[in-house]
């Protein structure tokens, strides 16, 4: 195997062992056997002996997060410049002249110095203000993609970009309900993120390091070729920033390809950057006051359209704040039609000064984000909803710092009630295909979707809904069919979909079985019977009891259950379980998960349950001698412990 697959397959199993062991121990699952697991460790374990890298996060050398009081500071040994700008290609060749050079993304994140020393990390440190910048190194080491030991075992130096990718930007966002508190774009939340005085929150936040230049590294000979360098860098375990090597009668067709790259690229960009490639040459060109002369950026040249506003449209989200989007007759901007952009808040729209017939001028921010440019009318009209456009109640204007915000007031306001809906329509509930979060959202918004059972009767909004972006007969006709085809469920599905506080997929089963399958007994349930099923205690049996007692949950789910035929599930061939509940801990060596032996002990109608009470009839370990807290609680309650071999032999699987 050659270095450089080594080193991608360390990166490989860095992170799929990463990822198993969080399921184990965060989740109580199993992705891969442990058999699996130990032979990918001792895989990896081999391959970093043999290559020198360990990357961050390699269960083989993990270590304790440091959480810091504050962050030093230090000055960087030479000023770190900026570089000259240009929006010219025509330029930018000429400035090149006949030299070969490497055109590269400039990415839009944190800049860092790295150092390293005797193969390890010693220190990381931020760009700053150019002279002296903020001492990362505790940060840097919980960077996902970051070697923390290389082959090379001279001094190195070398910078790079951290960066927080588009799709982990968007999840990190999604997470967080108060719409205030959301971050305005990856290079903000990398900055905060890098920034830490606590690695473990650098670490949740999934930032990537990608190298751009190398400043030292002692007696390499990179044949004065700065891709060398890169090449170089490779091979000691370092994500590169994507380049090509160009010439200047080629440099317009090279930027043509990266703007046609830009849309899928997952790594934050601003433009590009021109390095000549000839070391010696480059670094004789010297520097002035701002830049040094051996590179220059380009940035993208906006295009911009100019079009007529047509409507704002005003769309509620799940926080209760209400946000202005500009309709606009469509224009082509950077290859693909527009007719939306975001205005933001109402301080923008009266910055702007909209109103409807205005000649308005957009653009796609960074070629990605439609955004208006200039407004060329300037009526400012735009009238400010009075009510929410979902639920109808009264508006609220909030001035929190400097900003005009729209909100809406009322809890009840199906936009803010959007996860209810996602989960009744999630895979382990009614198992709706085609209505995604985001089409939800866009239900919601139009007044389609107000309450779970509209879901239901989709087929009246059929003129609406195939006028939709993203929508069309086809994929209307999908909806309507993949909601026809939720009509037949089954019970634990739908107590699940409910959305009932405390109340999964697994105490949904025991909840069917405890009451053999009559939903009449559940939905109005006693107490001391809830908490006689075991795995629901006093302030579960609350939450179910709090749940149903509510007069609007109630008509609900009668105008529910006319549109669902309820299929009973059939016992699996096997031993009656029923009444008996078992606890699984541990690995498993005939299965590849414990939901795969949960669902065949629910087959055959027992129950499983996550802790061991003095209801469980089994817990299941291979380990019986364990000294865990299970193992434990089962000896003290006298409840047997039972091998996987043992428990097959119970439910007549052996």
């Amino acid at each position: 195997m050659e270095n450089d697959a080594k080193i991608s397959r360390i990166k490989e199993l860095t992170e799929l062992l990463g990822r198993a062991a969080y399921a184990y121990y965060q989740e109580s699952r199993e992705i891969m056997p442990n058999i699996e697991y130990d032979r990918l460790y001792d895989e990896l374990e081999a391959l970093e002996k043999e290559t020198g890298v360990v990357m961050a996060g390699s269960p083989t050398h993990k270590v304790g997060y440091e959480v810091l009081s504050e962050l030093p500071k230090e000055a960087h040994p030479a000023p770190m410049l900026s570089l000259a700008k240009t929006k010219s290609p025509e330029e930018l060749a000429a400035w090149l002249g006949d030299q070969p050079a490497l055109l590269s993304w400039k990415m839009d994140g944190l800049t860092i110095v790295l150092t390293y020393d005797g193969g390890t990390l010693q220190k990381a440190v931020t760009r700053g203000n150019g002279e002296v910048g903020e001492v990362v190194t505790a940060n840097a080491r919980a960077f996902k993609n970051l070697p923390l030991s290389i082959p090379f075992k001279g001094k190195l130096v070398l910078r790079g970009e951290a960066v927080i990718k588009y799709s982990d930007f968007e999840k990190i966002n999604d997470a967080i309900t108060d719409e205030s508190g959301k971050y305005k774009n990856p290079r903000n939340l990398c900055s905060g993120s890098v920034r830490q005085l606590d690695a473990a929150v650098t670490a949740s936040r999934n930032v990537n390091f990608f190298a751009f230049a190398l400043v030292e590294a002692e007696g390499v000979d990179f044949k004065n070729s700065r891709a060398s360098q890169f090449e170089w860098l490779s091979g000691q375990g370092f994500e590169v920033v994507y380049y090509e090597k160009v010439y200047a009668p080629f440099l317009a067709e090279a930027i043509e390809g990266f703007a046609h790259r830009i849309e899928k690229n997952d790594v934050p960009s601003d433009g590009l950057v021109l390095l000549m490639d000839d070391i010696a040459y480059g670094e004789s060109l010297g520097r002035t006051a701002k830049a040094p002369r051996n590179a220059m950026a380009f940035k993208w040249r906006d295009e911009l359209q100019e079009t007529v506003l047509r409507e704002i449209e005003w769309s509620a989200s799940r926080t209760g704040l209400i946000n202005p989007v500009a309709i606009f007759d469509p224009v082509d901007l950077e290859g693909t039609i527009v007719s939306r952009a975001s205005v933001h808040n109402i301080s923008i729209v009266r910055s702007l000064k909209l109103g409807i017939g205005d000649r308005i001028t957009v653009y796609k921010a960074n070629m990605i984000i439609p955004q208006i440019a200039e407004n060329l009318t300037g009526s400012d009209t735009a009238e400010i909803p009075e009510v929410c456009p979902v639920c109808g109640a009264k508006t609220d204007i909030d001035f929190g710092n400097g900003v005009m915000t729209l909100h809406c007031p009322n809890p009840a306001c199906p936009a803010k009630q959007i996860k209810s809906f996602d989960l009744f329509v999630s895979r382990n509930a009614l198992n709706i295909e085609g209505l995604s979060e985001s089409t939800l959202e866009k239900f919601i918004d139009v007044g389609i979707i107000k309450t779970l059972p509209d879901i239901f009767d989709l087929e009246s909004h059929m003129l609406e809904i195939i006028q939709m972006e993203g929508f069309g007969e086809k994929s209307f006709f999908n909806l309507i069919e993949s909601v026809n085809k939720a009509r037949h469920t089954t019970l634990p599905r739908f107590i699940y979909g409910l959305g009932i506080e405390g109340i999964g997929a697994a105490n949904a089963k025991m909840l069917v079985r405890a009451y053999d399958g009559d939903f009449e007994k559940i939905r109005h349930p006693q107490k001391d019977e809830l908490t006689g099923i075991d795995g629901i205690g006093e302030v579960l049996a609350d939450a179910i009891i709090a749940y149903f007692s509510e007069t609007s949950n109630q008509e609900m789910i009668d105008k529910l259950l006319a549109e669902l035929l309820f299929e009973k599930e059939e016992k699996a061939s096997g031993t009656d379980l029923t009444g008996k509940t078992f606890v699984i801990t541990g690995s498993l060596e005939h299965f590849s998960n414990r939901k795969e032996l949960s669902d065949i002990i629910e087959s055959l109608g027992g129950m499983v349950s996550g802790s061991v009470s003095a209801k469980t009839s089994y817990l299941i370990n291979n380990d019986i001698l364990s000294a865990s807290s299970k193992n434990k609680t089962a000896k003290q309650l006298g409840i047997p412990i039972i091998t996987e071999e043992e428990a097959l032999k119970l439910i007549g699987r052996q």
